[in-house]
């Protein structure tokens, strides 16, 4: 085949498809921000990074050099959720995707490459949600680091009762569960006698009474009570957070439910489900339902289904 044949007439070139493309290298101090060379006397500009003045030097800026909305950006989120309400179109850009493209001249600036890759449409942008879907977002990703700051002060609640030769935890699978958290509640209120310590055991504890009460022979001295007391406190304000998020997730979920249901009456409950089982730091609020409610599907089955195969 003859090369010259196979070239297009406009000699091979690609195709420019966001020729108002413009792009945003972040960085720690400083943002690169560029446009084509074409379109103003200093494409490539640095703003230093110093909050919502800095940003807005480079919105207004960005718009100096290109006077129409629909501009292409690339961003994070302080900037991101900036250009986003001003309506911009932004595509948040993973780094690893510019650099698996071949050809990248050395006097070319991160920020002027990543220009150039986007406007030929050579970069994907990344999931980004919107509106209420990016809050609950936001409380879901905050309530899943809730358990893991509590968890820290289990141990700490564990060191204290050691330093005090009290053997909770090796009668108890969890001191953070029923039986232990009882037991520890009542050693801060001022119990000490083992019998009765042991006899807060929950029903479904596989130690005995007996066997509690000799894991509970032990000396309290003030300042691992004191140690102990602090752990306790810290560990219940995790969860006091935790609650706090799940009202708000709840919130969220039911917002979304009424406008998509649209008034048209209360939404059906999902079909009952056999064998049931409480999880440890569940959300507040029954999920299933909630999500029953917004979908008209129940997806915690979808779980169940594939680890099943």
């Amino acid at each position: 085949m003859n090369p010259k044949r196979s070239k297009s007439k406009d000699g091979g070139k690609m195709p420019m498809v966001h020729p108002n493309a413009a792009a945003i290298d972040v960085g720690a101090t400083i943002h690169m921000a560029a446009v084509r060379a074409d379109r103003a006397p200093e494409p490539e500009l640095r703003y230093l990074h110093g909050g919502s003045a800095s940003a807005g030097r480079l919105l207004y800026g960005m718009r100096r050099r290109d006077g129409r909305r629909g501009i292409d950006q690339r961003h994070w989120i302080p900037i991101f959720e900036l250009l986003d309400a001003e309506k911009f179109t932004v595509f948040l850009v993973n780094a690893r995707d510019a650099k698996h493209v071949p050809g990248r001249k050395t006097d070319v600036s991160d920020a002027q490459w990543l220009q150039r890759l986007h406007s030929f449409g050579l970069l994907r942008a990344s999931f980004q949600p919107k509106g209420q879907i990016a809050e609950l977002r936001a409380y879901v990703r905050q309530r899943e680091r809730l358990p893991e700051y509590a968890a820290s002060h289990i141990q700490h609640m564990q060191k204290a009762l050691t330093e005090m030769k009290l053997q909770l935890h090796h009668v108890v699978a969890d001191i953070s569960g029923a039986t232990g958290l009882r037991i520890i509640r009542a050693i801060l209120a001022g119990e000490r006698d083992p019998e009765a310590l042991a006899c807060l055991r929950h029903y479904s504890c596989h130690s005995s009474a007996e066997t509690i009460a000799k894991a509970l022979t032990g000396s309290y001295r003030a300042e691992h009570l004191f140690a102990l007391e602090q752990a306790l406190a810290l560990y219940d304000t995790y969860h006091e957070k935790a609650s706090a998020c799940d009202a708000r997730i709840e919130a969220v979920l039911k917002e979304l439910s009424n406008h998509r249901g649209g008034g048209h009456g209360p939404a059906p409950r999902p079909p009952l489900r056999r064998n049931r089982t409480d999880q440890a730091n569940a959300l507040a609020f029954d999920v299933r339902e909630a999500l029953f409610a917004l979908l008209g599907k129940d997806i915690t089955t979808i779980v169940s289904v594939l680890t099943s195969r």
